[in-house]
């Protein structure tokens, strides 16, 4: 059976629960963006076309096509992995507003966390505060640790609100002694609504989802700066991945640059020595 038969035929199942046709398009896209050449791409496709069936999980799909590349590829399981890195950055938002920054760092941004800024009615405390090109931009982060949830209109709502309330605030003070905010963003990492994407494009503010927009969303940006969760190394256990990131170490490239940082959480050098050799093979930032 060609694949063509196979888009007719197989419906998955989403985290969310939704069913879908099956797409070999989104499969390769993935792939390639992992950073997959085409010979791996048919490669994985090649075993996975005999095993689709219809109602199978995605995350089934998944399971099988990093288990391929693992073997084969590595680096570019690791990379095929990173939206399951980066949802094991919870529980708690706060990782990845640190790790949004220093991506939005390596974008060209002066970046800071957790700055409280006057609004006119309120005063405001922003997930990411930003500055580039004399522009002033807050970021909201919204973390969700499943796949399938999607980030509402409700959410965009609330954003503009305290757009308009930090610009209403700059401007009612004789001595503007805070900054003029230009711009509002949302950052999440998982999907946005239609309807959320309808009312951000129509206040003008910016919304950056997984997969959206098409281009400069925020896989793309991810791997366009190789900045890496520590999550990615398979080399830590889920409890170790969790005890740093609540002391607040949330880069891969921070182990690899101060592998003391390890031995000072009581890691043995022999496993220093394998977290550090795994961080210098997939994680570039």
């Amino acid at each position: 059976m060609d694949q063509k038969e196979h888009e007719n035929i197989a419906w998955v199942i989403k985290t969310s629960g939704e069913r879908e046709q099956f797409s070999f398009q989104k499969l390769r896209r993935s792939l390639v963006r992992s950073g997959a050449d085409d010979e791996t791409v048919k490669m994985v496709i090649d075993h996975i076309t005999p095993e689709l069936r219809d109602g199978m999980k995605t995350s089934a799909i998944y399971k099988h096509a990093f288990s391929i590349l693992k073997k084969t590829k590595y680096p570019v399981a690791v990379r095929y992995s990173l939206r399951k890195a980066v949802l094991e950055l919870g529980p708690s938002g706060f990782p990845f507003e640190k790790y949004v920054a220093e991506v939005l760092r390596r974008k060209g941004y002066t970046a800071r966390t957790g700055v409280v800024l006057p609004g006119f009615c309120v005063s405001h405390e922003v997930d990411v505060f930003m500055e580039k090109d004399e522009k002033h931009i807050f970021v909201e982060c919204k973390f969700h640790n499943q796949q399938g949830i999607k980030s509402d209109v409700k959410i965009v709502l609330y954003i503009y609100a305290r757009f308009l309330d930090l610009q209403r605030g700059h401007n009612a003070k004789e001595e503007n002694s805070s900054p003029m905010v230009h711009e509002g963003w949302l950052v999440t990492n998982t999907k946005l609504t239609h309807d959320a994407i309808a009312y951000a494009r129509c206040a003008g503010l910016t919304v950056i989802g997984w997969d959206y927009p098409e281009q400069g969303n925020l896989q793309d940006l991810i791997l366009e700066t190789n900045v890496h969760p520590l999550t990615f190394l398979s080399s830590l256990s889920a409890q170790e991945k969790t005890a740093l990131l609540e002391e607040g170490i949330v880069m891969c490239h921070a182990l690899k640059e101060d592998p003391s940082l390890l031995r000072a959480r009581g890691f043995s050098e022999e496993k220093v020595k394998r977290i550090i050799n795994e961080a210098n093979k997939v994680c570039l930032g």
